[in-house]
């Protein structure tokens, strides 16, 4: 099984690379979806990481992914600049997933 990355900046996809994992540079709709279109038909691929910002550029297209399909595994990981999200991000998803404040 193969992981694969979706980026927007040759940073992360150069730094990804030194890794060993492959990926490619979408900056636009059409860029990402023609490379979706790359990953979902290769069965090899089981984990997808994408940056968050991509994501965030295109979210329905993101969550049409994760909620069509099981495989590949969709990933969102920060880029260069750090994540986006707060530092108490998982606290605040715990407590609005269960309730309890951490």
């Amino acid at each position: 099984m193969k992981i694969y990355c979706i980026c927007d900046n040759t940073d992360t996809r150069t730094g990804l690379r030194l890794t060993g994992i492959d990926g490619t540079i979408a900056q636009t709709s059409d860029e990402l979806k023609e490379t979706l279109d790359f990953v979902l038909k290769d069965k090899d691929i089981g984990i997808l990481l994408i940056n968050e910002k991509l994501a965030k550029t295109f979210p329905t297209v993101i969550a049409e992914l994760k909620l069509a399909r099981y495989l590949p595994l969709v990933v969102e990981i920060p880029d260069r600049h750090g994540s986006g999200r707060s530092p108490e991000f998982i606290s605040d998803y715990i407590r609005d997933a269960i309730g309890v404040k951490l």
